[in-house]
């Protein structure tokens, strides 16, 4: 929690505007916090306003305080932090002797990209540009002002659909979180188009197979799993999943699927971290080269015995034909 510390003691000054904090993973107590900066008696304070369903609550803390309270009560900052600590893994990945362009795709109101910019280029030096990018127009503008306000001034918020963008030649890394069902497999095409060699996503939302399955996918086998909504769903997502892995593994990229957060804070707890293995497809060693063909392998056999077509498959066959 070191680096979120030190972003909200950055944040929390007498420009702050306002946070709000919601849905909270323990069900019963507070289910909102609204914290907004205030002069007392020539002093800045932070007001912190707790709601439970029936009352609310007011306190006043100085910075440190604040800092102290903010970093305890934002489950959703659980999430950032835990994805910094997988992109200060990946950083020997990343050249320091040039700038570096990373996307954020379906930012949203942009907690992580602003995290990442601050500890990219604020806390480890990195000469970075970062394009967050949206359909919330209203969202994207607010962002926008947020990081004029703050300085930042190689962190850019766009309007636009992931499928659409081509805003930049090159890319080093791409980040989704929680990016919903196909917009995924958008994003992952377009770093795989971009060759980047950086690619961290944390699915959300992976409807597409579960429609595709057949009612009895590999001749009724699959009868005990199939049968039942809710299995089927998991198992729709878990292949989704796999599937994306492999394909990744396929374009050369060493390809993990981890754990994110612990199911507690959020049941999205799945991240795909993938580095390319080589830049130059024709340089690959033999061991890469074999690598990228039993991942062919397993895909086809995979989608064959299940009768799917996941998105991603599509998008990359348009490029690889290119």
């Amino acid at each position: 929690m070191e680096e979120l510390q030190k972003l909200f003691e950055t944040v929390l000054n007498k420009d702050f505007i306002r946070a709000v904090i919601s849905n909270p993973r323990e069900k019963g107590g507070i289910v909102k916090v609204k914290i907004r900066p205030l002069e007392l008696k020539g002093q800045l304070v932070f007001q912190f306003e707790s709601f439970t369903a029936k009352q609310a609550f007011h306190k006043n803390l100085d910075r440190d305080a604040a800092v102290r309270e903010l970093s305890g009560c934002a489950g959703e900052f659980r999430q950032i932090n835990r994805f910094l600590e997988f992109i200060e893994d990946i950083l020997p990945q990343l050249d320091r002797d040039r700038e570096l362009t990373i996307l954020d795709f379906g930012c949203g109101k942009s907690y992580l990209t602003f995290a990442m910019y601050y500890y990219l280029h604020e806390l480890k030096g990195y000469d970075i540009r970062i394009v967050g990018l949206d359909l919330k127009a209203d969202v994207i503008r607010h962002c926008g002002r947020l990081a004029e306000q703050y300085g930042y001034d190689k962190l850019t918020f766009l309007t636009g659909d992931i499928a659409d963008y081509d805003g930049v030649d090159q890319v080093d890394m791409v980040v989704t979180l929680h990016a919903c069902d196909t917009a995924t497999d958008y994003a992952l095409a377009k770093a795989v188009g971009w060759n980047a060699k950086v690619i961290l996503s944390v699915p959300c939302c992976q409807h597409e197979l579960n429609a595709q399955f057949s009612g009895g996918s590999g001749d009724g086998l699959l009868a005990p799993v199939m049968d039942y909504g809710l299995l089927r769903e998991r198992f729709a997502a878990l292949v989704t999943d796999g599937l994306r892995a492999k394909y990744l593994e396929r374009a050369g990229y060493e390809t993990q699927v981890l754990e994110f957060i612990d199911m507690e804070h959020t049941p999205k707890n799945i991240l795909l971290r993938a580095v390319k293995r080589n830049g130059d497809k024709i340089k690959n060693t033999a061991a890469e080269s074999a690598a990228m063909r039993r991942a062919a392998d397993d895909i086809v056999k995979c989608e064959q015995f299940l009768q799917a077509s996941p998105t991603l498959g599509r998008l990359l066959s348009d490029i690889e034909g290119e």
